[in-house]
């Protein structure tokens, strides 16, 4: 089952620095669901899963300024 992480209202970093947190609190293969409205993390949150081995499953624009973002925890 995938977690759940609402960060919406948050100011950027604060939803990279949630989701960097929360993704160690899942087993690997699971999916962490981020809820954000936040630009900058549109751009943070992808890179910081690349880069730590994470794969981006889904990316979505869900309204005007509202994103949702799926990382698959790889290690």
């Amino acid at each position: 089952m995938a977690k759940v992480l609402e960060t919406t209202g948050m100011v950027c970093p604060f939803p990279l620095v949630e989701a960097k947190q929360a993704i160690q609190e899942i087993q690997i293969g699971e999916e962490l669901i981020i809820h954000f409205d936040c630009t900058q993390a549109t751009e943070s949150i992808p890179l910081w899963a690349a880069k730590e081995g994470h794969e981006v499953t889904e990316f979505e624009q869900v309204d005007d300024a509202q994103w949702k973002i799926v990382v698959k925890r790889g290690k």
